[in-house]
């Protein structure tokens, strides 16, 4: 099936949780029932190997394994964008293997390097490109350190369409956004509860994760902004903010834990976040989490 991905890319981009058995293993079979829920619920996009997803806490086989299985669950209904990063041999390994396994698009993260060079990043994401077998790249921009002068030669490299926007700092965003070439689609990567903030400067769209417990919400905060109903899209923001509170804990290591804790309250069980994460929630979060699930009938 094609795909309106640029369309697609100011909707939601949902970012999949990668599921683990007891022993701690990838179980990609128990990510189908999140993907038809996010599906049927109108969610535009969906990542595998996101941050949601722990990518770099899995090795490269896994990640393999779990685009592949993305896309099986996906089976085209849905533009399936994979992430790729790390070292730049196993992110070409994995742009290639993504593009086979058949990607729709390619998201590739920030390099965590200590000794990152613009012009060294403007490499990277060409040789990326060169191994997915030219798929559109999408830039995840984590840090906007580098300045607007290196954001702009990035996203002029041939093939990346697309910015997903993960820092505070929506000014910065705003004057990336001038710099840059005039195709780029801008999105927003701090999930539901910066979109406001990034909608008022221009970006459309967002990233979340909330996408894997209650995807409804997700697109309906979306619908309110793109009608430019910043009164709905709050109030919609206002009835999952403690969700989102719970996953900024200790210093953004419950993120993960937070969604796959509610998946367990639903009786999906995803297994435990790897180490580093903040696993498990402690006893005041479980029980704000519970809260919150059952005031908005997502568990009994």
């Amino acid at each position: 099936m094609t795909h309106d991905l640029a369309n697609s890319l100011t909707g939601v981009s949902g970012i999949l949780v990668t599921p683990f058995d007891a022993a701690g293993n990838v179980t990609p079979e128990r990510q189908k029932q999140i993907v038809d829920r996010a599906v049927a619920a109108g969610v535009h996009v969906l990542t595998a190997n996101g941050n949601t997803g722990e990518f770099y806490g899995l090795t490269t086989d896994e990640a393999v394994a779990m685009v592949q299985t993305a896309a099986t669950h996906i089976a085209g209904r849905v533009p399936l964008v994979a992430g790729i990063g790390r070292g730049i041999r196993d992110a070409c390994c994995l742009a290639e293997a993504s593009a086979t396994a058949g990607a729709d698009a390619l998201m590739i993260h920030q390099p965590p390097d200590p000794f990152v060079a613009p012009s060294g990043i403007v490499d990277y994401v060409r040789a990326i490109r060169d191994a997915g077998d030219d798929l559109p790249l999408i830039l995840y921009l984590r840090n906007d350190n580098i300045g607007t002068a290196a954001i702009a030669e990035i996203c002029a490299v041939p093939g990346v369409v697309g910015v997903k926007w993960a820092t505070p700092n929506p000014m910065k965003l705003k004057s990336a956004m001038r710099a840059a070439p005039e195709h780029i689609i801008w999105t927003g990567g701090l999930a539901e509860v910066w979109a406001p903030a990034f909608y008022a400067v221009g970006a459309r769209g967002f990233t979340s994760g909330l996408i894997n417990v209650w995807p409804e919400r997700s697109v309906a905060i979306n619908a309110a902004l793109e009608a430019g109903d910043y009164a709905i899209a709050r109030t919609l923001i206002d009835g999952m903010q403690v969700f989102e509170d719970i996953r900024a804990e200790d210093q953004g290591g419950a993120n993960v834990p937070g969604v796959k804790a509610a998946l367990q309250l639903m009786r999906e069980d995803c297994g435990e976040a790897r180490p580093p994460a903040a696993w498990p929630l402690t006893e005041a979060q479980m029980t704000r989490l519970k809260g919150f699930m059952t005031k908005n009938g997502l568990i009994q």
